[in-house]
């Protein structure tokens, strides 16, 4: 086989992400022609006829077998639940399986939505990344095992279901289908004997049981059986049979999945309408399968987005009260993570909607009549405008889908104006009520849009402000200098005709208008920028009360002058940050007011990728792992933070006899411990001084920074520092970081001299533990333990397993085993610390850019640029 020269290897990079897009895109222009064709004498408003003829007692049948489908799609996730051995109670798993299913359904792509709106909602009630990753493969996979067999089933007892767009004749087609269900049945049983197993992505999936496998073809005949009659009741009457027509739907239902367009649209109507028996009016089947689309698909989105309404509106009210409520109350707070991508589909769908309702003729005879009665300016007016709202619409959805404060208020003010023109187009209430029922589901929905952008924050500058607007000044002018002959009259915008300009100017100047202000849009809806310099003294004053009034001490690094500092707009939030290279590292996370972590948080993730950087959050916790994982970023164990509870903290017991020991052993030999507070005497600081330079003097290196400090006498005479003496001589310190709040403690730098007595720094720690409890701290950190807590496990990622394997035999460059086993000395409880990439990132340059800055930060270089 013939390998690629570099510049086709290139080329080929570049093109093969966007590839899945253009095969889904492919796919979409193929069946859309292929619908088109087969409609091509069908008129629209036969069909609409058609479709608000058919009976009452159809339509409420048809919803009846819609939501007896969506009820058996929810054991799809209990069996799946029960195959990975968790246990979640009923309602939350029907809520979430019922939203997943809508969502994705609605959306497209069902197992990677769907599984994306699980992952929002069962994250939130303890399940682990891989557990949900294990619930969605296994639903997805349970459902195309069983739709082929059954639709194979189906087309083998009625091989005719198919024959007339199949190039097979009909003995073939059942062969081939008994052959494909024997095949299937076969395998799955010799696989569930013999206990396989399926590794993809470091994910292991057993197979399952017999008895479970059965029971999960039984789910999925029901929902297939349920999901097919809705669409049969929809459908005129013909001679095709429910058994015939289940190996149509199931062949239409695999055609839309395998496709990859959203909801299958064109594809599935394309293979019902072809497989349908001559005899079928193709208008009546047209119409039947619009029904179906707002049935199946429409409806309940509707419902989902309704549910995600009522639980905003709850939770903003404070109104979790109830059994039941409190019983949901981790879903409900987990729907909040579903409010972008279900409200961004909503406003999507509306723009498309005026958009499509702008073009097409009236197909009501109520609307006829109106349209007879209304003055032609108004009719003409609200048809453009209809269409105009229906772009901008389009953009926002856009901005609704990142969270944008500006989006959520500029679709409000669109739907508005939506309902406005919709009954100036024609007094189409139908198209008013919608779109005011979804200004009523956005309304509850304010607080999950929270990040600035260029609309809410700087917009523009007075200089480009000023030049917009004398631009738009000039085009208004030079059309009434070039029209000035003409007098103006409502009826010129809907004249057309080859000697006439004016009517063409005027259209010319509204489209001009109209292109320039979504340009704008597009523009005002973009993140802010960022500083990129490092701050000056006054900058760091401003961030001490920030520091301060939080509860983490090591929060405390950001006042070494060595980092950038990005506050929030209320300044009551900070996240410190350098570039290096094409990341962009941030250390921790942000700190201060909670409620903006989330905004400061994005607006630094935005900057980086305007700025074609990749966005990193390095030594990060568990607290804030669903924001994160929304921002696509993967997560990678670095470590463990070994972190002392202090309550009722002691040396007393038999569990702590070796460590009295060895702290009673210290005293004997003449140590003691003093913590000293500001300000402190003179010559106090060139004393530790020269304990840091003998102390520099063994490491190779010099100074650190950026995650660590280094010996700054401005940084190190702000707070305590913790000194040990031997003989009444200084030998030892470290400096102390607390905030106001005292509720956690830990050290920065802790040095010592080279005669300092051995045992110096367990007795150290040993003396700030009780110190602390003593002063009524709840916890001291020891500081992380790098690559603790790694495992080389079967299915772990390549960084963890390579983390891992450095964590037990790098002695010779890190004793990092001896760190972790002098920290377990104090009974600490370790928790996970990891770093947040991109998925695509490099977790090799990324590690190397962190030592760079770790090895170059000196705190007298802040006047330097960053990058």
């Amino acid at each position: 086989m013939t390998e690629l020269s570099p510049a086709a290897a290139s080329v080929w990079q570049r093109l093969k992400p966007i590839v899945p897009w253009l095969v889904t895109a492919a796919l979409f222009a193929g069946g859309a022609l292929a619908l088109h064709h087969l409609l091509a004498d069908v008129d629209l408003k036969q069909v609409m006829s058609r479709a608000r003829s058919t009976p009452w007692p159809i339509l409420l049948l048809a919803v009846v077998t819609t939501f007896c489908s969506y009820a058996a799609l929810i054991g799809y996730d209990r069996s799946a639940l029960h195959y990975i051995g968790k246990d979640l109670p009923t309602p939350v798993v029907a809520l979430g399986s019922f939203l997943g299913y809508a969502v994705g359904n609605t959306i497209g792509a069902g197992p990677i939505t769907g599984g994306a709106v699980r992952y929002r909602i069962y994250s939130g009630l303890g399940l682990s990344a891989l557990d949900i990753a294990a619930v969605a493969t296994f639903a997805s996979v349970s459902f195309g095992v069983g739709a082929t067999i059954i639709g194979f089933g189906a087309l083998a007892v009625h091989p005719h279901a198919l024959a007339h767009i199949l190039p097979f004749e009909p003995d073939v087609i059942r062969m081939g289908s008994v052959a494909i269900v024997l095949l299937c049945l076969g395998l799955l049983f010799v696989m569930a004997f013999r206990g396989s197993e399926i590794s993809l992505r470091g994910l292991t999936l057993r197979t399952p049981s017999p008895q479970a496998m059965a029971a999960q073809f039984l789910v999925t005949a029901v929902d297939l059986m349920f999901a097919a009659s809705t669409l049969y009741l929809l459908l005129p009457p013909s001679d095709l049979g429910f058994t015939t027509f289940l190996a149509v739907y199931a062949a239409a239902i695999m055609a839309s999945v395998i496709s990859h367009v959203p909801g299958g649209v064109g594809v599935l109507e394309t293979v019902i309408i072809a497989a349908l028996p001559p005899s079928v009016p193709v208008v009546d089947a047209a119409a039947g399968l619009l029904l179906y689309r707002l049935c199946y698909y429409l409806l309940p989105f509707c419902v989902a987005l309704l549910l995600i309404a009522v639980t905003e509106a709850r939770l903003a009210s404070g109104r979790v009260a109830g059994p039941v409520m409190q019983r949901l109350a981790p879903l409900t707070r987990s729907i909040s993570a579903l409010v972008p991508v279900a409200m961004a589909t909503m406003m999507l769908t509306s723009g498309a909607f005026l958009m499509v309702s702008s073009l097409v003729p009236p197909t009501s005879e109520l609307t006829e009549n109106l349209e007879l009665l209304t003055p032609l300016a108004v009719l003409e007016g609200g048809a453009l405008m209809t269409s105009i709202l229906g772009a901008t619409m389009l953009v926002i959805s856009n901005g609704l889908l990142r969270r944008m404060a500006g989006a959520w208020w500029l679709a409000m003010i669109a739907l508005a104006a939506g309902v406005a023109a919709s009954l100036a187009n024609g007094l189409d209430v139908e198209r008013a009520v919608t779109l005011t029922i979804a200004a009523l589901i956005l309304w509850p929905t304010r607080r999950e849009f929270f990040r600035t952008t260029r609309l809410t924050r700087d917009t523009f500058s007075m200089r480009w402000s000023l030049l917009i607007l004398g631009l738009m000044v000039a085009m208004v002018l030079m059309l009434f200098f070039a029209q000035k002959a003409t007098p103006y009259a409502h009826e010129l915008w809907w004249q057309f005709a080859i000697d006439q300009s004016a009517p063409r100017a005027l259209r010319a100047a509204l489209v001009g208008v109209m292109v320039l202000g979504l340009s704008l849009l597009i523009f005002g809806l973009r993140p802010g920028s960022m500083s990129n310099t490092l701050p000056t003294p006054e900058e760091i004053e401003q961030v001490r009360p920030i520091v301060m009034g939080q509860p983490d001490p090591a929060m405390n690094i950001a006042l070494t002058g060595d980092k950038c500092l990005m506050l929030s707009d209320s300044a009551r939030s900070a996240l410190m940050y350098r570039i290096q290279g094409r990341n962009w590292i941030a250390l921790h996370e942000p700190f201060g007011d909670s409620e903006e972590f989330r905004q400061l948080a994005w607006t630094f993730h935005d900057a980086a990728y305007a700025a074609n950087g990749h966005p990193v959050f390095y030594s990060v916790g568990t607290a804030l792992i669903p924001l994160w994982l929304e921002m696509g970023l993967a997560l990678i164990k670095m470590g463990e933070e070994a972190v002392v509870p202090l309550n009722g903290f002691s040396l007393d017991g038999p569990s702590r006899k070796r460590l009295r020991g060895s702290h009673n052993r210290a005293l004997r030999d003449g140590m003691s411990f003093e913590v000293m507070h500001p300000p402190f005497a003179d010559g106090f600081m060139d004393q530790l001084k020269d304990i840091s330079d003998a102390w520099l003097t063994t490491k190779t290196g010099g100074e650190k920074g950026f995650s660590v400090g280094a010996f700054d006498p401005d940084v190190l005479s702000r707070a305590p520092i913790a000194v040990v003496r031997h003989s009444g001589r200084i030998v030892a310190f470290a400096n102390l970081w607390v905030t106001d709040l005292r509720q956690t403690a830990s050290i920065d730098l802790m040095r010592h001299s080279d005669d300092a007595p051995s045992g110096m720094m367990e007795f150290l720690f040993t003396e700030l533990l009780l110190y602390f409890a003593a002063e009524g701290f709840a916890e001291f950190s020891l500081g992380n333990a790098p690559l603790s807590g790694l495992e080389a496990r079967r299915g772990a990622t390549l960084s963890t397993r390579l983390g891992a394997l450095v964590y037990r035999h790098g002695r010779q460059f890190y004793n990092f085993e001896g760190l972790r086993a002098f920290k377990g000395k104090f009974y600490p409880e370790w928790r996970p610390i990891y770093v947040a990439v991109p998925p695509r990132g490099n977790i090799l340059v990324v590690a190397s850019d962190v030592v760079s800055l770790i090895n170059n930060s000196d705190p007298r270089k802040r006047n330097m640029q960053t990058a």
